[in-house]
């Protein structure tokens, strides 16, 4: 029996066609084409200034015009901007995956909460800090193996001391 999505609340709405709509108009409009088009458009508006005395209706149509434009253009804009960070977002995740030394831990780094960002960012302050202290500019570690190396090497050098004063 086939189920009716048409009435279901949580059915996916098809975004593709916006998502490729979206995609042509922010290539277009970012366009060199497209700017020469607005700059002809305004200095077109400002001659005709003079035809028209330079009239309140004169003034209202290109702040209307451009309003208008800019409203749409923000949607448009945001949405071609959502998809390709969220494109992005999974390239990234990709690599961590794969690499057998990075932290899985960022897979998902996105979807943290600021003070949850704060703590991984200290944390990584944390980790170059150790780093910088390595005197390594090419090791690669987690923060745990980083601050276990760093203990380490703290240990034998206090060692080291004590052996000395013996």
């Amino acid at each position: 029996m086939k189920k009716d999505n048409k009435n279901n609340p949580h059915r996916k709405i098809n975004s593709k066609p916006f998502d490729n709509f979206s995609t042509t108009v922010t290539k277009i409009t970012g366009s060199s084409y497209a700017f020469i088009i607005a700059v002809l458009l305004i200095v077109v508006w400002a001659c005709s200034g003079p035809l028209f005395h330079f009239s309140d209706t004169w003034q209202l149509v290109v702040n209307t015009g451009t309003s208008v434009v800019s409203f749409l253009m923000v949607s448009i804009i945001q949405q071609s901007q959502n998809k390709d960070t969220m494109a992005l977002q999974l390239k990234l995740n990709e690599l961590i995956a794969a690499s057998s030394k990075a932290s899985n831990r960022l897979i998902d780094v996105e979807d943290l909460t600021d003070d949850e960002l704060k703590q991984l960012k200290k944390f990584y302050c944390d980790l170059g800090e150790l780093a910088e202290k390595d005197n390594d500019l090419f090791a690669s570690h987690s923060v745990e193996e980083a601050k276990e190396i760093h203990r380490d090497e703290h240990e034998k050098m206090l060692n080291s001391r004590n052996s000395l004063r013996k």
